[in-house]
């Protein structure tokens, strides 16, 4: 998540999905489709679909098409109206009525996989809808290069102030609805807001682009662009933020839910049912994934216990993270140290990386720190992809906010997660991909992209890192992390767990710094089942392994497995688990 992002998870049953995105002539094209599905051959018929689906997906959602480099929607925000979310709706049962008249049958085995990914789509943005993304952030992953770049940031300033007003109407809405996050989340939220109004607006992040200018821009647009812009920020931005402020302060907190779980939620069993399905891409329900989390906590805990006897500390399992936590040795004294340890560790990860894969992205990747607006609701670290069409590189933002709650025995685990092999080795390589429909090169699913990424920290015993006991230590707490989020996240929203309880489950058995803790927790509580990918999806790519290495024996080859995970994109677990044994199958001749 980022920055204002916690109040965007209270829109999920009211604003629009990014999967079917319908503009005036999109029903007219999906009828045309049907009325002449006797005259085309399901292969083209699906093909057809996939492309104005996508190019409408790009028109209706420009905040999603600027991330993945689509040109041309640059100057405009999202329509979160109420009028563009029933219409969404219409069109999304059209979409998925457009699917269920191919022939699955009729297809490749290639386009087996993707009509039954785009159909598993099309039925969950019926059922359900999803979530938008900020503006400050959107802004950051926007490359700049020409005089047209910066105009349509200037468009797209001047749009923020429908923008504010859409999102408060559909707050407002959450509020008549009583679809709120519960009111202990959104502490930080009007400080996050008024963090993006400043005294200067040349020191706003959103102006950051303006600070050094592309030399393709002539001085005098340069000028020009610059005045406009500034116009813009003070007379439109500034005073709709500060309306928002206002909303949040006055209305919205006061009003907000003092409940925690989503199933006190109208409808919230059901809510909570469906979060975890998409999330997980299976049928295990909460309290299997709770017994699930308890197993693998107890695993877990046995390792670290083993680690902790071999440095010889005296003292139980909560001296010795009482130590880690505030031995003064464990951390950095000044940010610019931080961020210089996280390129070190990547520099020595990329040469490693050619022995476990044989297929390697092109795009490459750097190191920042998060923004100052909203490192005091972050997290350790997250990643932000590139996008060789937009020419911008995929970046993993450590956080230098708090530097005695940023161990440095985090670090090698956090980059193996969130920069190389994990978030960006996945999401690169799919993006790559040639013959793969745009929706499934730039798609995701949550089990998948997290369950790689948490497999690829265990990578690092492969690769020689985890040596130290400390940083051995920090990778099995962040693996405590993970297995401890099964059990928190079902407990609050299927169980009746206070935020209390989550958070002393946390303490009593991680590692992890009491900021980060608070943080976590509030992280599951605004966005349900979410956390639940993690170990769900690590699991089964490691149940996939074990079974490749004992049925391949001599013959498994880890580079080609590796490759094998990663080349047909993001899959629901199930896909995965076919696709995998089918490969292994053929290369037993079974």
């Amino acid at each position: 998540m980022r920055q204002i992002a916690v109040l965007f998870c209270a829109w999920i049953l009211l604003s629009p999905t990014l999967q079917a995105t319908p503009v005036e002539d999109f029903t007219e094209r999906g009828k045309e489709l049907l009325a002449n599905k006797e005259k085309l051959s399901d292969a083209d018929q699906l093909h057809r679909l996939f492309d104005f689906s996508w190019e409408y997906t790009m028109k209706e959602s420009p905040e999603f098409a600027t991330s993945v480099g689509y040109p041309g929607q640059n100057d405009r925000w999202n329509d979160i109206s109420f009028e563009a979310v029933a219409w969404r709706k219409e069109t999304d049962k059209l979409d998925l009525e457009l699917i269920k008249s191919i022939n699955r049958a009729k297809l490749s085995e290639s386009d087996v996989i993707s009509y039954d990914l785009y159909w598993r789509n099309a039925e969950f943005a019926v059922e359900m809808d999803g979530v938008q993304q900020s503006v400050a952030q959107m802004i950051s992953s926007t490359t700049f290069k020409t005089t047209k770049d910066y105009e349509d940031l200037v468009a797209r300033l001047n749009g923020v102030p429908a923008l504010i007003e859409q999102t408060t109407a559909l707050l407002q809405k959450g509020l008549d609805q009583k679809i709120t996050p519960p009111q202990v989340t959104m502490r930080d939220v009007p400080q996050q807001v008024l963090n993006l109004i400043v005294k200067d607006p040349a020191e706003s992040s959103m102006l950051e682009p303006f600070k050094e200018m592309s030399s393709l821009v002539p001085a005098a647009d340069q000028a020009r662009l610059r005045q406009t812009t500034t116009d813009a920020f003070t007379k439109k931005v500034e005073p709709a933020y500060q309306k928002f402020h206002d909303f949040l302060v006055a209305k919205y907190l006061p009003d907000c839910r003092t409940t925690i779980g989503t199933n006190k939620l109208p409808n919230g069993d059901k809510i909570y049912a469906y979060t975890t399905r998409q999330q997980t891409t299976t049928e295990l329900t909460p309290a299997q994934i709770h017994q699930i989390g308890l197993d693998e906590v107890k695993r877990i805990r046995a390792e670290m216990e083993k680690v902790i006897a071999s440095t010889g500390f005296k003292g139980d399992f909560h001296a010795f993270t009482k130590y880690l936590l505030t031995d003064p040795k464990f951390y950095y004294t000044d940010a610019e140290s931080l961020l210089a340890g996280y390129r070190d560790i990547a520099k020595q990860i990329d040469p490693k990386l050619v022995e476990f894969f044989g297929v390697l992205p092109r795009l490459p990747y750097g190191v920042r720190a998060v923004p100052a607006y909203a490192e005091k609701s972050q997290a350790g670290a997250y990643y932000e992809a590139g996008s060789l069409k937009a020419g911008r590189p995929g970046y993993f933002f450590a956080n230098t906010y708090d530097l005695p709650g940023r161990p440095k025995w985090g670090m090698e685990t956090l980059t193996l997660h969130e920069a190389v092999p994990g978030h960006h080795f996945q999401i690169s390589i799919a993006q790559e991909m040639e013959d793969l429909p745009e929706f499934r090169k730039n798609g995701g699913y949550n089990a998948f992209a997290e369950g790689w990424a948490l497999y690829s920290e265990s990578l690092g015993y492969e690769m020689g890192f985890f040596k130290d006991p400390y940083q051995n230590f920090g990778h099995l707490g962040n693996e405590m992390l993970r297995a401890a989020r099964l059990v928190v996240d079902t407990g609050l929203h299927s169980m009746d767990w206070s935020r209390e309880q989550a958070i002393k489950y946390f303490e009593e058995n991680t590692g992890t710094p009491p900021h980060d803790i608070e943080v976590e927790v509030d992280r599951y509580i605004v966005w349900p089942s979410q956390a639940l990918g993690y170990n769900i999806g690590q699991l089964k790519i490691r149940e996939l392994r074990t079974y490749a290495e004992k049925e391949l024996g001599q013959k498994f080859d880890l580079r080609a497995f590796h490759d094998e995970v990663l080349k047909n994109g993001a899959l629901p677990l199930s896909v995965l688990e076919t696709h995998l044994k089918g490969w292994v199958a053929k290369q037993t001749g079974a």
